[in-house]
């Protein structure tokens, strides 16, 4: 071969050797720019995190009551319709008063018996009755007095003061019977008039100021034979016994009925108005008719089912949550609500209960806890299911980024970003709480304005869900 034909190969041969270092070159730069330009990024920045613990519960109301027939009987009226409000006590069905039983028909003057001893019982109070009780103890004690002295001054004398006291005033009293003798002497066959009125009544009671002090003169100087001392004796025992009662009926009414008498007496009331009841079905309770099963005419029994009333003011629901969510359930958290029948609506609830202890069903356990909803309108209606998320923590103004952005390596939790020079670099993090889309930073490198990699390389990671930290 020619030397001419060596030059123009050996000149091919280092064109296509430069040729592929360019190219080389070319296709290197290309590729880094292409994968950087396939990445998902956002950048870093403040934003709010609600952590919720999801659950699905019934509508119920908050107080519900079947409200059921006492007697037999055939019923008269019904005055309730199913959606009308009642209050506590309301009629709302009666019997016929011919188709009662007989006990039932009794209870009536059974219950005016029992009320009127009640009120009597409760009158014992009253200050007139105390006054009448305590002068009739008065009396009584004054009663013993004269007749213990009366008693004493027959079997026993008395001072010689006191007789020759007594004695005087006999003898004034004599001279006075004897005088009102006299004047009336000369009227005595007349007509009657007023004078002889006043001096026939004047000689009586001169009379009877004589006898009296004639007595007691006696009596002073013991001179009383066993007949006036054991009629002395009977009238001592009687004015005792009268006091004797005096005092336990003043103690009665002073202290009023005792617990026992009260309890009693409102036992007997209780009981005849039980019976009486049997007649009609009233309202337990403050709420809605809704259901009503009886029409007049109806033969009805006991424990047959009359109505249903709901306390509707009130809806509830209750929900499961698991062993792993209930420690981060509280009473007082909000909650939301929304329910598959009631489109394009979301409800607000408040968590109300929550149960201390676990029920294993079906190898789970499962605590309940109690929601009440308190923007509930007439589309919300028991027996609904309802969809809730209790919202168990709730942070503003956080540095927060995408858990699909999380990346564990070599057991530290990371993020990929793009620094200023283009370059694809990893900065360590610690989480605090987290929601479904996003976690707390509480710490780490990681500053507001970083461009955050959504879909850094697969390598070692964990990616996607709640990553964890140190918070709800």
């Amino acid at each position: 071969m020619s030397r001419r034909n060596w030059i123009i190969i050996g000149g091919v041969a280092i064109v296509l050797v430069i040729g592929f270092i360019i190219f080389r070159n070319i296709s290197g730069g290309s590729g880094d720019a292409a994968q950087l330009g396939q990445f998902q990024t956002v950048e870093a920045d403040l934003g709010s995190l609600v952590a919720t613990v999801g659950a699905t519960g019934e509508v119920r109301a908050s107080q519900t009551a079947t409200v059921f027939w006492k007697s037999t009987g055939t019923v008269d009226e019904v005055l309730v319709e199913v959606g009308d409000l009642v209050q506590e006590a309301d009629l709302l069905a009666t019997i016929r008063k011919e188709t009662l039983s007989q006990g039932v028909i009794l209870a009536q003057a059974d219950l005016v018996s029992a009320e009127d001893a009640l009120e009597d019982m409760y009158e014992t109070f009253d200050e007139q009755g105390l006054a009448q009780a305590s002068q009739a103890l008065a009396n009584a004690q004054k009663a013993v007095e004269d007749a213990e002295r009366y008693y004493n001054n027959l079997s026993s004398p008395a001072p010689q003061v006191d007789i020759d006291q007594a004695k005087a005033n006999l003898i004034l009293a004599e001279d006075k019977l004897d005088d009102a003798q006299e004047d009336y002497a000369p009227y005595a066959n007349k007509p009657d008039s007023t004078e002889k009125a006043a001096y026939l009544s004047a000689q009586a009671q001169a009379q009877k100021d004589y006898d009296n002090a004639l007595r007691l003169y006696n009596n002073l100087r013991g001179i009383a034979n066993d007949t006036d001392l054991a009629i002395a004796e009977a009238d001592l025992e009687v004015a005792r016994e009268q006091l004797l009662d005096a005092e336990n009926e003043f103690e009665r009414i002073s202290s009023g009925p005792t617990t026992d008498d009260i309890a009693a007496a409102e036992a007997r009331v209780d009981a005849a108005r039980a019976a009486l009841s049997s007649a009609f079905v009233d309202a337990p309770f403050e709420g809605t008719v809704t259901q009503s099963f009886p029409a007049s005419g109806d033969i009805i029994g006991p424990s047959d089912v009359a109505f249903r009333i709901d306390d509707l003011s009130r809806l509830l629901v209750d929900v499961e949550i698991s062993e792993i969510d209930i420690n981060r359930v509280e009473i007082g958290q909000p909650v939301e609500l929304s329910f598959d029948a009631i489109l394009n609506k979301e409800y607000q609830g408040e968590v109300v209960e929550v149960s201390p202890v676990g029920v294993l069903q079906q190898g789970v356990v499962n605590f309940m806890a109690t929601i009440e909803l308190v923007d509930a309108d007439e589309d919300v209606r028991p027996g609904m299911t309802a969809a809730v998320n209790i919202v168990v923590n709730q942070l503003n103004n956080v540095l927060v980024v995408p858990n699909r952005a999380v990346r564990v390596m070599e057991g530290e939790r990371i993020v990929y970003i793009i620094d200023d020079t283009g370059e694809l670099t990893t900065v360590p993090i610690t989480l605090g709480a987290s929601s479904e889309e996003v976690s707390e930073v509480v710490a780490g490198d990681l500053s507001i304005g970083d461009t955050i990699v959504l879909n850094p390389p697969a390598a070692n990671f964990f990616a996607g869900g709640p990553p964890g930290g140190n918070g709800p």
